[in-house]
């Protein structure tokens, strides 16, 4: 084993990406066509497009994670099925799907957890444990970044409102997804990128309470000051990526259609 990186290609056959992950595009395809063309229940298709997109995209994230870890040298990966983009594969689909998706549903927060077990014993230079860790939320950021230049072109002129709507809030999604991701807080991301820096004694200290970190931060989230003040800045972004609020505030509208 070597701290180079191996080249990607040499893993790209081990990529088969599942039925379930494909059922999950087609559902995205298929609602957004329909908040697109404007037919059917709209609030139905917003809801169903920005789901199934937003689970996509929480399948990415930990593909991600997986692939990276692979070139880095942990080729336990592919037994695991990390690499198939299924979500039945992932370590943990508590905290990894089913409380971020009641996240979602209860406020807007896109708070993800640990999916991927990654032999960190395989890896053995900090810089490749950092990127294993921040592979995750860069995914999120090229997402945003992707979507945010295609709501500033003319592609979308055509669609109908509750699409352009639902897409913008999907945008704004993955923006948050990001940023709280990269938050140095143990069991994010954020903490995973610092953490092979960070003194063995001091690891060894925060580890018993990591699995705690997600959640003492999305009740932190739901107090008003620091929910205030994180959208403030998550509002910054959106405005600096010409992101008009207003159309975000309607697809979360559309998006919660029960409200």
């Amino acid at each position: 084993m070597t701290d180079a990186w191996t080249r990607p290609g040499s893993h790209l056959r081990h990529v088969r990406p599942s039925a379930l992950f494909l059922a999950l595009i087609v559902v995205c395809i298929a609602s957004g066509a329909s908040a697109w063309n404007g037919s059917g229940d709209q609030r139905i298709a917003v809801f169903l497009f920005v789901m199934s997109a937003w689970l996509i995209s929480l399948c990415l994230h930990e593909f991600m994670h997986a692939f990276v870890a692979l070139r880095a040298g942990d080729t336990t990966v592919i037994g695991k099925g990390y690499l198939t983009l299924d979500p039945i594969k992932y370590s943990d689909p508590l905290f990894t799907f089913i409380l971020p998706t009641i996240f979602v549903l209860m406020g807007g927060i896109p708070l993800s957890g640990g999916a991927v077990y990654i032999d960190r014993g395989r890896i053995r230079s900090r810089a490749q444990h950092s990127w294993v860790s921040a592979a995750g939320p860069l995914t999120n950021v090229a997402i945003a970044a992707v979507c945010g230049l295609l709501l500033n072109t003319s592609l979308f002129n055509s669609a109908g409102a509750p699409f352009y709507a639902a897409f913008a809030f999907f945008t704004q999604l993955q923006v948050i997804a990001a940023v709280l991701n990269l938050l140095p807080v143990p069991g994010l991301d954020g903490y995973g990128i610092i953490e092979p820096w960070l003194s063995y004694d001091f690891r060894r200290a925060i580890a018993p309470y990591a699995q705690f970190g997600p959640l003492l931060l999305f009740a932190l989230l739901f107090t008003p000051e620091i929910n205030r003040w994180f959208f403030d800045q998550v509002d910054h972004i959106t405005d600096a990526m010409n992101i008009p609020p207003g159309w975000t505030s309607l697809g979360y509208h559309l998006f919660r259609f029960w409200k």
